[in-house]
């Protein structure tokens, strides 16, 4: 059952994002400008922010959402202490769904984050 790799779901979906860019390019190009405007920094800081949007995908149930924000994180320097806080916030707030789906981000971090830098490992 745990065998889905966070770095294909992301390629994957990835890719069929392209298609998605070639077929409704307006609609893609103001859901990226939403986004950076969304994640930029400003009184929360773009790590704090990248946080936020995990804890929604893992609300949420969404594998590339997860796997999206979890190299997001990675690249920020996340901490992993940082990202345990964030998912017992996930767990208390959605429970058990919310418990398995934190799991997951475990799996994706520690994943994504290996060859990173000893920063995203502490």
């Amino acid at each position: 059952m745990m065998s889905k790799s966070f770095g294909t779901i992301t390629n994957d979906v990835s890719k069929a994002i392209g298609s998605l860019r070639r077929d409704i390019p307006e609609t893609i190009q103001s859901f990226n400008a939403l986004a950076k405007a969304s994640l930029s920094p400003g009184v929360l800081s773009a790590l704090d922010k990248e946080l936020i949007a995990l804890a929604i995908g893992v609300s949420s149930r969404c594998d590339a959402c997860i796997g999206f924000h979890v190299k997001a994180l990675i690249r920020l320097g996340v901490s992993r202490q940082q990202l345990m806080e964030t998912l017992a916030v996930c767990t208390y707030m959605g429970g058990g769904p919310a418990l398995m789906y934190a799991a997951e981000a475990v799996r994706a971090y520690e994943e994504l984050s290996v060859g990173q830098s000893a920063t995203a490992s502490t």
